[in-house]
């Protein structure tokens, strides 16, 4: 029976010998009653039946052996691209928890802009009714306005932090893997815009807050 082929590592297909029927071993022949130069000659035949028949064993073994060595081969073959595509793939999951940390970033960059927004409106609104006369002076709103604000910043100085040392250690795993030669490597990190974002938006917070306390009329 013969198996489905494959191609080995030079490009043959290779397919499985096809199974042989064992002849039956010859009989050992009987010299009875023969001179003894027949029976020499009749023992030299039978053995060199024997050879050949040794002979057939010994090829049709010696094919099963390369096709052994064949299949070994493609084996090693596609456990080598299974290993080459296990790396790549380790290699993207570091692309993957980076660009995770990037929307961990930007959901504290959502809460603490509604933070500093939302504290920086309702200090807008008392100052405007103050000015019209509605409401009398009144310091409660300026400062539940600036502690808003104070806390999105720290909200936002957090999430910063948080997101350089993880950046930072990822950066070192992955350094390390590719020393060792468990990933490739070949792709860089790009550079983190909502940790610029996240940056320009604590500069914003923090004016807003000088702009407050000290009454810049650019703020107000």
């Amino acid at each position: 029976m013969t198996g489905e082929p494959f191609e080995n590592e030079r490009g043959i297909a290779t397919p499985r010998p096809e199974r042989i029927d064992l002849p039956a071993v010859p009989p050992l022949p009987d010299v009875a009653g023969i001179t003894p130069d027949e029976a020499s000659t009749t023992f030299s035949r039978f053995r060199s039946n024997l050879s050949r028949f040794r002979t057939n064993l010994s090829e049709h073994r010696t094919d099963l052996s390369e096709f052994r060595t064949d299949l070994s081969q493609h084996r090693t073959g596609l456990s080598e691209n299974r290993t080459e595509m296990s790396m790549r793939r380790t290699g993207m999951s570091f692309h993957r928890t980076r660009m995770s940390a990037d929307r961990t970033l930007m959901s504290e960059i959502r809460t603490a802009l509604s933070l500093i927004g939302f504290g920086f409106t309702i200090y807008q609104a008392f100052a405007k009714l103050h000015e019209a006369g509605v409401i009398g002076q009144s310091q409660t709103p300026r400062n539940f306005g600036v502690a808003l604000i104070v806390l999105g910043i720290l909200l936002l100085f957090g999430g910063i932090a948080r997101h350089v040392q993880f950046a930072l250690e990822l950066r070192a795993s992955r350094k390390a893997m590719t020393g060792d030669g468990l990933i490739h490597g070949e792709t860089v990190f790009p550079v983190s815009l909502t940790l610029v974002v996240a940056v320009l938006l604590a500069i914003l917070g923090i004016a807003a807050v000088l702009g407050i306390v000290f009454n810049i009329s650019g703020m107000n």
